[in-house]
């Protein structure tokens, strides 16, 4: 059975059409996991939505920083609303099914058989995979139970920036949030650089990308993410990143997981619906 791995969609729908038919993706027969941020920004949210909830039954999806943000105005948030392109997701009359399904979804999946594991963001290099695991646990209960919607109403903000096993409540599942769907840098003693964008050759002194901070404790884990469009592919490390900015006429990437080191990855150029320029959340 196949597996390809895909990066951030961000509604680009078109696009997403058009990789499966490259990849000639067998529903029956192949597998596709999603590295996140399925919507915003681009034309085609709610079809995307619609699309990948269809193949739930051959698909893994993890959620990106851009699905919380749709689920969390959805939930009557209106933080950084101005920021969301997602009407029509919130307008359409199967809303409820289609947010129902996405707030069920994990933010870390791991395949003990191909020995790789999807998240859409980063890890901290405190955790060990064994860490990250519960730690995806504990927000995926906050967000299936009753109390989700206070969840999605506290969950913005960068603090705090420094991993413990002894936070507890939001400030906890914030810092896991923010790890697991938003990080990029972290400093050379483990705190979070949230607010650092630069590609890692323009890097200010003292921070690393997750994958490189000195200490990481998954350091010879396999871990396929997305989220960094300015980086592009990546495949050093021990990671692959295959957010290659469909959104801002780069193109929309695939990798086929397998045991071995994936094989090289199919980009499927893109019209682009933005200008490029400074990645932001």
């Amino acid at each position: 059975m196949p597996t390809y791995a895909i990066g951030d969609i961000q509604g680009c729908e078109l696009e997403l059409h058009r990789l499966l038919e490259r990849i000639r993706f067998d529903p029956g027969s192949d597998h596709l996991w999603f590295a996140g941020d399925l919507v915003n920004r681009g034309p085609g949210s709610l079809g995307v939505l619609r699309l990948v909830r269809s193949l739930d039954a051959c698909s893994v999806v993890v959620l990106g920083n851009h699905d919380l943000h749709l689920l969390a105005l959805a939930a009557g948030n209106q933080k950084h609303a101005q920021k969301s392109t997602l009407q029509a997701v919130l307008e359409a009359p199967d809303r409820e099914e289609l947010l129902d399904w996405l707030r069920h979804r994990p933010l870390l999946h791991h395949d003990s058989a191909k020995g790789y594991t999807l998240i859409h963001a980063g890890l901290p290099p405190q955790w060990t995979l064994g860490d990250a695991r519960a730690c995806a646990v504990e927000v995926e209960a906050a967000l299936r139970g009753p109390d989700w919607r206070d969840f999605l109403f506290a969950m913005y903000g960068n603090e705090p920036s420094r991993w413990s096993s002894e936070l507890t409540g939001i400030d906890r599942l914030r810092f896991i949030t923010n790890c697991l769907t938003r990080l990029r840098y972290c400093t050379a003693d483990g705190a979070l650089a949230l607010k650092e964008k630069s590609l890692p050759a323009n890097r200010p002194a003292g921070v690393f990308p997750w994958f490189q901070c000195p200490g990481r404790q998954t350091r010879t884990t396999r871990i396929i993410f997305g989220h960094w469009s300015a980086l592009g592919y990546w495949d050093q490390d021990n990671v692959w990143g295959i957010d290659s900015g469909c959104l801002w006429g780069g193109s929309l990437t695939a990798v086929r997981v397998r045991k071995s080191k994936p094989i090289e990855p199919l980009h499927l150029p893109c019209a682009g619906y933005l200008t490029p320029g400074a990645d932001g959340d």
